[in-house]
C-alpha cells in the first residue's frame, strides 16, 4: 500500500490497498485524517453490499435526508446524471449535508461510468483556509456560530427520480463557524455556500458580507486539488475539513456511480493554539 500526496495542502493517491484487509483500512483512515481526501484508481467495482461494508468500517452510516434510496440498500445514494437530467449532484461548492445536526464524517464515492472528458471534482482544504486567516480573524470566527439550512436545496430536487417530498421537513442546524477535527486536532472553517445561510448574532448585512468574504477565501486555488475520475475510481473525503465541487461540464454524457456516507459527530470547537499557515498566495489574502 503506497500513499503519494497530490498537493502539499490536500489529497493523496493510494495504490495497492486491499479494502478487505483491516490493517490497510486502519492505514487508509490515518491517510484520510492527514490528507483529507484519498483517491484509489486501482480498485474493482464494488457491489452495493461491499460499499456498505467499507463505509461501516469507518463507522455508523448516515442516511441522506432527501435523496432516493437504493432498493435493498437504503444507505446507498445512486449518483447519476445524463442527457435527460435537470440537475447533477454536487454541482456547487458544499460540504455534504452540513444542515444535519450530525453531518457526515466521510463520503465514499465510486464512479462506474465516467464521461469521455470532464466530470472532474474539485476539493478544497478548509484547514488551509482557516490557517491562512489572520490571527485576529481566527479569534473572531472561533466565537461565531452559523445556521445551515436545506429547504432551498432539497425541496423538489429529486422529483425527476420519483421522490414526492410533500409534507417532508428538511433539516437545519446551527454549527460553529470553526470546528475542531477530532482526530488531527486542527481547526477548519465550517461554512459553505450551499447550506450556510447566516452567521448568528450579526445583522443580516454583516452576515452576508462576512460569508461572502469567507466563501471567496475558501475557494482559492491554493487550497484545492482536482480529481479526474477513471472507471471505478474510489474517492473518500473527510467532510469535517473539506469542501468539494463536482463539475457538470459533460452534458449530455453520462456520469454514474454509488456513494455511502459515514455518520459524524456534532461539530464542536475546542479552544487551543491557532496555527498560522504561511503560504505565498497569488494575491491579497482576502
Amino acid at each position: 500500500m503506497r500513499i503519494d500526496a497530490i498537493t502539499p495542502v490536500i489529497g493523496a493517491t493510494i495504490s495497492g490497498a486491499d479494502l478487505g484487509n483491516a490493517r490497510h483500512i486502519d492505514n487508509l483512515k490515518e491517510a484520510l485524517w492527514e490528507h483529507q481526501v484519498v483517491v484509489m484508481h486501482d480498485q474493482p467495482e464494488l457491489a452495493p453490499q461491499e460499499q456498505v461494508a467499507l463505509g461501516r468500517a469507518f463507522g455508523e452510516l448516515h442516511m441522506h435526508p432527501a435523496a432516493p434510496q437504493m432498493e435493498g440498500y437504503p444507505e446507498v445514494f445512486v449518483i447519476h446524471a445524463d442527457g435527460d437530467s435537470k440537475i447533477a449532484n454536487g454541482n456547487g461548492w458544499h460540504t455534504d449535508v452540513s444542515c444535519d445536526e450530525q453531518p457526515p464524517l466521510a463520503t465514499i464515492l465510486q464512479l462506474h461510468t465516467v464521461p469521455p472528458a470532464g466530470g472532474d471534482t474539485l476539493f478544497a482544504s478548509m484547514v488551509a483556509a482557516f490557517e491562512t486567516l489572520t490571527p485576529a480573524m481566527q479569534a473572531f470566527l472561533a466565537n461565531c456560530s452559523a445556521r445551515h439550512e436545506s429547504e432551498h436545496i432539497y425541496r423538489g430536487r429529486y422529483a425527476q427520480r420519483g421522490v414526492d417530498d410533500a409534507g417532508r421537513v428538511y433539516p437545519s442546524a446551527i454549527h460553529p463557524v470553526v470546528r475542531t477535527h477530532p482526530q488531527s486536532g486542527r481547526q477548519a472553517l465550517y461554512v459553505n455556500p450551499s447550506f450556510t445561510t447566516a452567521i448568528e448574532g450579526l445583522h443580516p448585512s454583516e452576515s452576508r458580507a462576512m460569508l461572502s468574504l469567507l466563501f471567496k477565501h475558501q475557494q482559492r486555488a491554493e487550497f484545492q486539488m482536482r480529481l479526474t475520475w477513471q472507471k471505478n475510481t474510489i474517492a473518500i473525503w473527510d467532510n469535517r475539513s473539506t469542501q468539494h465541487f463536482a463539475l457538470w461540464d459533460y452534458w449530455p454524457q453520462t456520469r454514474s456511480g454509488r456513494r455511502v456516507t459515514v455518520l459524524g459527530e456534532r461539530p464542536v470547537f475546542r479552544p487551543g493554539r491557532f496555527i498560522q499557515r504561511n503560504m505565498r498566495l497569488s494575491s491579497a489574502r482576502l
